[in-house]
């Protein structure tokens, strides 16, 4: 198996991590706006954070009938 896969957008072509889960538009994010080199896996409270919110989100938006 190969390392690497290759995916296409607008921009070209560009290698992706075979065993990714997420695509070109995310390489290239992670290439443009590097701030740090600590990855998020390093704040499992931000990451937690980030589900309750989206978790109260769903439910408002279930509530109100908005989607």
């Amino acid at each position: 198996m190969d390392a690497w896969r290759i995916e296409h957008d607008l921009l070209g072509d560009k290698q992706v991590p075979s065993d990714a889960y997420y695509g070109v538009q995310t390489v290239r994010a992670m290439e443009n706006f590097v701030v740090s080199n600590i990855p998020i896996s390093r704040f499992p409270f931000f990451i937690q954070a980030l589900a309750y919110i989206k978790k109260a989100t769903a439910l408002a938006n279930l509530e109100y009938r908005i989607l």
